[in-house]
């Protein structure tokens, strides 16, 4: 466990500014929550991984133009969601939102269904029916 005075203050951009809460031992001996400006391997690991997301994303919706895959997968990874996450916040179970990836099967989708799917994205229904 670090102590207070080891808790990183190099900074980080993918912070925006703000400070994170950590802990640390202090001099005390007791675990206390100390404020971090991050640091530069957190930033590298974020950017990686914000990278593969907006990868994942633009795979999708060249999936979608090329009519292999709905509008859905590709919002989905916009929204830094995957299926298991996706399929808890909307209640609906992960091998029915695989199948609404089929773009016939996404056509077919009710309007009651796709608010669903738009409410836990924070997306209206004309938004979540375009890839853009």
């Amino acid at each position: 466990m670090m102590l207070d005075s080891e808790v990183p203050q190099e900074g980080n951009s993918t912070l925006g500014g703000q400070r994170k809460a950590m802990y640390a031992r202090g001099a005390d001996g007791k675990l206390h929550i100390v404020q971090s400006a991050g640091w530069e391997v957190e930033e590298i690991v974020t950017r990686q991984a914000v990278e593969d997301l907006n990868r994942l994303a633009e795979d999708a919706r060249q999936r979608v133009i090329a009519g292999q895959t709905s509008a859905l997968e590709y919002h989905m990874h916009k929204a830094r969601m995957d299926v298991p996450l996706l399929s808890q916040v909307t209640g609906l179970w992960q091998w029915r939102i695989r199948r609404h990836f089929r773009p016939d099967i996404f056509q077919g989708l009710s309007a009651g269904l796709l608010k669903r799917y738009g409410d836990a994205m924070g997306l209206t229904v004309e938004q979540l029916q375009k890839a853009e």
